[in-house]
């Protein structure tokens, strides 16, 4: 696969006197000896040079022995350091924490810097910040924010609290706080006391930090569920609603599809068509057809709603679909990225309806082996809309609807399946909770979603329209490489790796890093072991931890993860904005060479790839949400559960059934902790009790917090 390749490096001593110093100075924990230091640092010096260094530094009290082969930083010497990053400024974004402090995430810094929150300069929450850093404090950098380039918070909710001279709405976020001043002319017809939606117009100017802003919607109509699931998307930089313009444009939108539009497309009416989706979903943007040739080959196609046909190139839809570049999906509705003309009718492959398609279709032999492919639009009919378990049933019956097609198309997915985790892809397998809702949107239980065949069966068939499709345009022009939206995954961290390898050693499991292959192997292995054991799966946690996080871009390193060389998102564009990008690229590259500005789509990709991190911590709080209302019901009651993580002051406990989590203080336990530098085990220093990751214990819950979203445990005994 195409990997960026890192070459070793030979350092002259002071340089590598200086590299060295540098990394004590970021590990100041560890103990360390020459070779895990040529390993670290990729160092192509010789193991005397590397021990040389460290006898130099050794003797300028820099570091100290703890053995007589390994060494650790001087704690003594820290006030006297600097590092190259000292005085630098970067641009980076910020991650609040708990604490009201924050981390400014800079591309290319290998450790995030810390910013105490008196430090932050009234930044908030993913704000794009200027930060200076200061110096190296334990393992991160310490830094300042010097201004912010950019702000993530545009809108903010809250009750509106009015005066003579202006109203005041505060906005609290569970990692920040922000009050927002209203002229009265801007009150939209609120009055004292009334729930408030506010568009932020000034941030304020120099010498007058006041923030400012004009009252959009009054949100008095909304119950406390919907008030938060709202608050939610605004924390998040998401709206419920769309811009006056786009719904004018919406309405230009023709419903019929002309014959003439139909006369360009390969017509697919009469190919058995269907959609297999889960039951609440309303936006079908993918279909199947099946079809067996004259020949005795199969031909499975890969139907895409034709997003494209109705979003134009900048249109006001087509921006306001960029600037969402997702839908998001909190537990009870979906914020669709499309208005719901397009994205539950004209563009949703509703069966018994013709319906406009960009197509991906596959022919296989007797032997299930890929004899060609076609793209192009298309038009199709779909016969019949499948939920997730109707397929399944079908599927497990033989006269179940469609059951020898769907039987046939699963066997065909299950070799493609097969050949690629052989090939070396992860099979990364999490729980995804889900709710039961009563009439008030009150949780009422909580289980994990199980996944079927019928569900791979889909998700097979949809990663090789991807693969094929990246593929495609990747071959079509190799000696000058057409512009394109990649999906990539590089290799895992090297120090998250090692890091990893130590704390899977605690319970007895191996993890070979002698090569991309025989990692993806081990995480495979552990997999296995987490189907079976709950244990296993919060190791497979931490393991999944350790990757990158997959991004789109132009330039193509391949996908790790799924060990593909070539890989984009092409099967989504009702819910992603990547995939209409995609759609157009490829469009324009079937019959010609298209190339556009790769510094403009690459520019694209990044928002792109940030919006969807946005949907996914907007998914992630809601369902924190959910999980504390439904234990704030079982307040004072006992649960079984697991040691799930640890901190300086106590331990995180997962509940089994509800999968929530919350802290027990180490000061409300009956003993005195130390916590292990891996964060693995707890000692006790009175009576020697061991805490572990993977315990199985009893709890007791004490508090749900609704606003913090935390909950506050007590420890009754291991189970």
């Amino acid at each position: 696969m195409g990997r960026r390749k890192h070459g070793k490096k030979k350092l002259s001593q002071d340089l590598l006197k200086d590299n060295l110093l540098k990394f004590f100075l970021k590990n100041p924990k560890k103990r360390l000896n020459a070779g895990i230091l040529i390993k670290k640092l990729n160092l192509k010096n010789n193991r005397d040079s590397v021990v040389a260094a460290l006898s130099q530094l050794k003797n300028d009290d820099y570091i100290r022995s703890v053995s007589e082969f390994k060494f650790v930083f001087n704690r003594r010497k820290s006030t006297e350091l600097t590092t190259k990053e000292d005085k630098a400024t970067y641009i980076g974004k910020v991650e609040m924490i708990r604490s009201g402090s924050a981390y400014v995430i800079v591309n290319g810094l290998e450790k995030d810097v810390y910013v105490p929150a008196r430090q932050l300069n009234s930044a908030m929450n993913k704000d794009e910040v200027e930060v200076a850093v200061r110096f190296y404090k334990g393992k991160s950098p310490e830094g300042r924010v010097l201004k912010v380039t950019k702000r993530n918070t545009n809108r903010v909710l809250g009750t509106l609290k009015t005066s003579a001279n202006a109203g005041v709405v505060n906005f609290q976020h569970k990692r920040s706080e922000i009050n927002v001043f209203v002229s009265p002319k801007n009150y939209g017809g609120a009055t004292d006391g009334d729930r408030v939606l506010v568009d932020i117009t000034s941030w304020g100017e120099e010498g007058d930090s006041s923030v400012w802003g004009k009252v959009v919607r009054i949100l008095n109509d909304l119950d406390q569920h919907d008030y938060t699931m709202e608050s939610i998307l605004v924390e998040n930089g998401f709206a419920s609603d769309y811009p006056e313009d786009v719904l004018k444009e919406l309405e230009l939108i023709k419903e019929n599809i002309t014959e003439e539009e139909i006369s360009k497309r390969r017509d697919f009416r009469k190919t058995l068509c269907f959609t297999i989706d889960p039951d609440t979903a309303q936006d079908f943007d993918d279909a199947i057809s099946y079809e067996v040739l004259e020949n005795g080959n199969i031909e499975i196609g890969v139907h895409i709603a034709d997003v494209t046909h109705y979003i134009k190139e900048g249109t006001a839809l087509d921006k306001e679909a960029y600037n969402r570049s997702t839908s998001v999906y909190l537990v009870d509705r979906c914020i669709a990225m499309l208005p719901e003309k397009l994205s539950n009718n004209l563009c949703s492959l509703v069966p018994k309806k013709d319906r406009l398609v960009f197509s991906a279709v596959f022919t296989f032999d007797e032997k299930y082996k890929l004899k060609g492919e076609w793209f192009g639009k298309g038009i199709i009919h779909s016969d019949h809309r499948f939920t997730y378990d109707e397929a399944q049933e079908s599927m497990d019956n033989s006269d179940g609807l469609f059951h020898q097609e769907l039987s046939l198309v699963n066997k065909i997915a299950l070799k493609l399946r097969n050949k690629r985790f052989k090939d070396g892809g992860i099979a990364f397998e999490t729980d995804e909770l889900k709710f039961y809702l009563d009439m008030n949107n009150k949780p009422t239980g909580v289980f994990v979603k199980e996944r079927k065949q019928v569900h791979l069966l889909i998700e097979d068939f949809m990663l090789l329209a991807n693969r094929r499709v990246a593929k495609y345009i990747t071959l079509k022009s190799k000696s000058n490489p057409i512009p394109f939206v990649y999906r990539i995954h590089d290799v895992p961290d090297t120090d998250r790796l090692v890091n990893l390898k130590y704390l899977l050693e605690e319970y007895d499991v191996k993890l070979d890093l002698s090569s991309p292959d025989q990692i993806a192997a081990s995480f495979n292995e552990l997999s296995e072991r987490a189907q079976i054991d709950d244990k296993y799966k919060l190791l497979m946690s931490f393991a999944i931890r350790t990757m990158s996080k997959a991004i789109y871009s132009t330039d193509n390193i391949g996908h790790y993860g799924l060990h593909f060389d070539y890989y984009t998102h092409f099967t989504s564009p009702i819910r992603r904005y990547s995939d209409v990008l995609v759609h157009r690229l490829l469009f324009k590259n079937l019959d010609d060479t298209f190339r556009t500005d790769k510094a403009k789509l690459e520019a694209m990709c990044v928002h792109i790839s940030s919006q969807e991190r946005r949907a996914m911590d907007a998914e992630r709080d809601s369902i924190k949400f959910k999980q504390v209302e439904y234990i704030k019901e079982h307040e004072g009651e006992e649960f079984d559960g697991m040691i799930s993580g640890m901190i300086d002051k106590g331990i995180f406990v997962e509940i089994s059934d509800s999968k929530a989590e919350g802290l027990i203080p180490f000061d409300k336990m009956n003993d005195s902790f130390i916590v292990k530098e891996n964060k693995v085990k707890a000692i006790g220093t009175k009576k020697g009790t061991t805490l572990k990751l993977g315990d199985k214990v009893r709890v007791k819950v004490i508090k749900a917090d609704l606003i913090s979203r935390l909950i506050d445990m007590e420890f009754i005994d291991f189970l």
